[in-house]
């Protein structure tokens, strides 16, 4: 058991923090102010201290200062927010034992606290943490299972369960929130790996300072790379395509050292795992214009998925919406149980460009909305429920609607049809003058009319 100061000002995050500590049988202080805890500390020297750099009273930077100078032995864990990341890079050589962003997983919080006090109990034999101990956390939205009945994730499924137990390199590729990190998890749960942590690091969400601590460690970094992490398990880099070139090279060499040990059996175990990496660009297209190395494009890339966004598979729309619902229902109580024919139609003609995430985040929203165990209309997002009402200049009567979201493309094939059928009336139903006048061949005329022309062709032959 060790003594733990906790200090964060968000009560929210700060009572998280400290229900885990107690839970592990830690003796746990939690303070909202800098001046507090400091007091306490000289007072009571802790052996771990949880402080967050932005806090109120005090810049959590000169408290990291502050405590590795006066107790050195003291493990300190730092806390960043998104746009203090930076910051890290000083704090990690300022004597930070080790550091989670936020938000970040209680799970990741315990594997640090962990190692702080197996490393304080015993410095010169340091514990080995085993890292399949990973306590189960139920969070809405967990990826773990590929949803969807269309043929493209037909084809993506069958994917997953051949290539599961390989450990050759999967590139993910397509639009943020269609899904990738929903297939890197199931190759992950289909694997012998299921039982060993699955690390996620985003390339975006850090400077490169941090980011090479992160891939590759350095003298001023205390803690674990991310891959020493994941030990026997998996290490998803998600938008591969925001890489450094710097850092694309140390890469390259890094995962062909791996793949060398792995195959003369020398691989350490606190290297051993399967590397997945996600690619919101055409990788291929980011090589032919310079932008990423090909050596690194081609080691990485031996098994390529490419995810389809959520329009091109309609189908899919209700079972995701249905596995959400259930979802949900687990963590929070809801009593939504089902959508109503007529809300999941709107669900169905809405274009996604958020893609799969967007849908999660909706379902979340109409849930909280919800009066009954249904999801109707009202309850869902203006965005999908408003329309965009086409009117003709010419005849003010003519009036298509489409859904806040849609492609261009919906929008001219709407304004060619009312033209092409207008011009029709001109022409007291002709398509052969029709045509001519649009300057478009009989075939084109039938193809942009679609089955009604055709229809009307055969009536007519």
């Amino acid at each position: 058991m060790a003594k733990i100061v906790i200090i964060d000002d968000e009560a929210a995050v700060l009572k998280m923090m400290s229900q885990l500590c107690e839970r592990l049988g830690h003796e746990t202080y939690a303070f909202q102010t800098g001046t507090e805890e400091m007091s306490f500390i000289r007072r009571n020297t802790p052996e771990i201290l949880i402080v967050d750099l932005k806090i109120g009273d005090m810049d959590g930077l000169d408290i990291i200062q502050q405590c590795h100078i006066q107790y050195p032995n003291m493990a300190i864990i730092m806390v960043t927010g998104y746009g203090s990341v930076k910051i890290a890079v000083d704090a990690m050589k300022f004597g930070a034992f080790d550091y989670l962003s936020k938000p970040f997983e209680l799970d990741d919080l315990q594997r640090i606290i962990n190692r702080a006090v197996a490393t304080g109990a015993r410095k010169d034999q340091p514990q080995k943490e085993d890292p399949y101990s990973r306590p189960t956390l139920a969070t809405f939205g967990e990826r773990s299972k590929l949803v969807g009945s269309s043929e493209p994730i037909k084809k993506i499924m069958s994917v997953v369960k051949k290539v599961a137990d390989n450990d050759s390199p999967v590139l993910l590729e397509g639009e943020f929130g269609s899904g990738k990190q929903m297939v890197a998890r199931a190759i992950h749960n289909q694997s012998r790996r299921n039982s060993a942590p699955f690390k996620v690091l985003h390339c975006s969400a850090l400077p490169e300072e941090l980011l090479e601590l992160e891939l590759f460690g350095g003298a001023a970094h205390t803690g674990e790379t991310i891959f020493m992490r994941a030990q026997g398990g998996t290490v998803v880099l998600e938008e591969v395509n925001v890489l450094p070139v710097r850092l694309q090279s140390q890469l390259d060499a890094f995962l062909e050292d791996i793949n060398n040990r792995r195959v003369h059996g020398s691989l350490p175990a606190n290297l051993d795992f399967r590397f997945v990496s996600t690619s919101t660009k055409p990788l291929e297209k980011e090589v032919a214009e310079g932008k990423f190395r090909e050596d690194l494009f081609y080691r990485i890339s031996i098994i390529p998925v490419s995810m389809p966004p959520l329009r091109s598979r309609k189908e899919d729309i209700a079972p995701l919406a249905e596995h959400f619902l259930k979802n949900y229902a687990k963590v929070s109580q809801s009593k939504v149980k089902s959508v109503d024919k007529y809300a999941l139609q709107l669900l169905t003609n809405y274009a996604w460009p958020g893609n799969v995430g967007e849908l999660q985040n909706a379902i979340e929203r109409a849930c909280t909305f919800a009066e009954d165990d249904r999801l109707r209309p009202v309850d869902l997002p203006p965005k999908i429920t408003q329309k965009i009402e086409i009117t003709d200049e010419e005849n003010q009567k003519l009036k298509h609607q489409l859904p806040i979201g849609s492609k261009l493309s919906d929008y001219i094939k709407k304004q060619e049809k009312i033209f092409i059928q207008e011009t029709l009336k001109y022409n007291e139903g002709s398509r052969e003058k029709t045509a001519s006048m649009l300057g478009v061949s009989i075939a084109t005329l039938y193809r942009k009319m679609g089955l009604k022309l055709e229809r009307d062709k055969m009536l007519n032959s």
